[in-house]
């Protein structure tokens, strides 16, 4: 069985000292246009909470379509407001990884997205929990390099430097 709450854990921590880089920007800074990605910080983190959103209905069995979403650009305008929703999405992506029982299950579902034909994806609970772990990490990045563009040392984010156990040897 995977063990995946570990894992989880250490997503939030990185975001949460990620979180601490951006709290401090402009409103201007935070809207601030990239030529990759998704163009700003505020839409790459919330593309992210909604994939993390998404996902976590997937393992639930749910069909969802991202209009469902409450993390859109429309309906999420500030950093602040955008925190304080993925904390509650925190609460229930927490609950579903110590829900799910079989993660060979076979998920599927349907994505449609404008300006694109529909398309039927299948994968396991496995496939797609990793992907909820790994996607956030993918637009951590970005959002990493964008923050370095604006003169913030966003830097060591790295799971050993974070997680495991540390002490320093006397000599």
């Amino acid at each position: 069985m995977p063990q995946y709450q570990p894992m989880y854990d250490y997503l939030v921590k990185a975001r949460e000292r990620l979180f601490d880089w951006i709290r401090p920007l402009a409103a201007e800074q935070y809207a601030r246009e990239f030529p990759y990605g998704l163009k700003t910080i505020h839409a790459t983190l919330v593309h992210t909470a909604s994939a993390e959103w998404a996902y976590g209905n997937r393992l639930r069995g749910r069909q969802i379509s991202f209009s469902d979403s409450p993390f859109t650009v429309e309906k999420v305008k500030s950093f602040a407001e955008l925190e304080t929703l993925w904390k509650d999405l925190t609460a229930q992506t927490r609950a579903v990884l110590s829900e799910v029982k079989d993660w060979d299950a076979a998920v599927e579902y349907r994505i449609a997205l404008p300006n694109a034909p529909a398309v039927r994806i299948r994968a396991t609970k496995t496939g797609i929990a990793a992907q909820l772990l790994f996607h956030e990490v993918h637009h951590r990045s970005q959002v990493m390099s964008m923050l370095r563009q604006l003169g913030v040392a966003a830097q060591n984010l790295d799971y050993s430097a974070m997680m495991f156990e540390r002490r320093e040897e006397t000599a």
